[in-house]
């Protein structure tokens, strides 16, 4: 007796809620129509707790940058290439002037050697040896021309690196700026260096060239003046033979 009346109150507890809630029991119909006896009920439970386990996530709109953080991004790109270019070319500028004064060293020794041996040779020797300091100049020539073909690039890359220095200071890329003058002022102190070993080279070129000068015209003027003596003891000579 009393089941049968549970059985009856749960069946009107059912009527009443599908009539005052309609949606639920459509979508208990549609969703767990395939699920039957115990099964319906652990669905169920782990459906809500599935719902409840979802986080909600924001949504974050990526921040794109603005045209100035891009203009610095690539002058920082500019300034780096521009000190590599002018690292390679100070590099091989370094390289011919160092070769070039190597040269001029070498001339400036053969004509020192050419004048302190003038008046032990003789004509041959003397051929012999300007043909030595001939091929010295023309190499020396060829070194000078190598440097400064060298040297017009290095100007190139100098200025462009200026130029890559001044637009990341204006651009507000301070530390591209300050690493681009910073490498400019290092490599034009090296080349400095460099051409002042050079001009060294080419004054003691200079003062040996000088020597050899002056040697050569006091030799022609001794052999001149040894001529007419010649030719006077000549004529009274002969004068004593008449």
């Amino acid at each position: 007796m009393a089941a049968a009346v549970r059985s009856r109150w749960f069946r009107c507890c059912s009527s009443l809620l599908r009539q005052s809630f309609p949606v639920l029991a459509n979508a208990r119909r549609r969703c767990f129509s395939g699920l039957n006896g115990p099964w319906n009920k652990m669905v169920g439970v782990g459906f809500g707790v599935a719902l409840c386990a979802v986080p909600i996530v924001q949504k974050h709109e990526p921040t794109s940058l603005s045209h100035e953080a891009l203009i610095r991004r690539a002058v920082s790109l500019v300034t780096d290439s521009t000190c590599t270019l002018l690292s390679q070319t100070t590099y091989a500028l370094i390289e011919a002037l160092t070769e070039y004064t190597k040269a001029v060293y070498t001339l400036a020794s053969l004509y020192r050697q050419y004048t302190n041996l003038l008046e032990k040779m003789n004509s041959k020797e003397v051929d012999a040896v300007w043909q030595v300091i001939i091929g010295a100049r023309v190499e020396m020539t060829t070194k000078q021309q190598e440097f400064l073909k060298l040297e017009s690039s290095w100007m190139t890359a100098l200025h462009l690196s200026e130029m890559a220095a001044e637009a990341a200071y204006q651009s507000g890329a301070d530390q591209a700026s300050v690493t681009a003058h910073n490498h400019i002022q290092l490599v034009k102190t090296q080349v400095q260096d460099v051409r002042q070993l050079s001009q060294r080279a080419e004054t003691k070129l200079a003062e040996a060239q000088t020597e050899e000068l002056i040697k050569t015209k006091v030799e022609e003027s001794s052999q001149q003046c040894s001529i007419p003596e010649t030719t006077e003891e000549v004529d009274e000579s002969y004068l004593r033979e008449d």
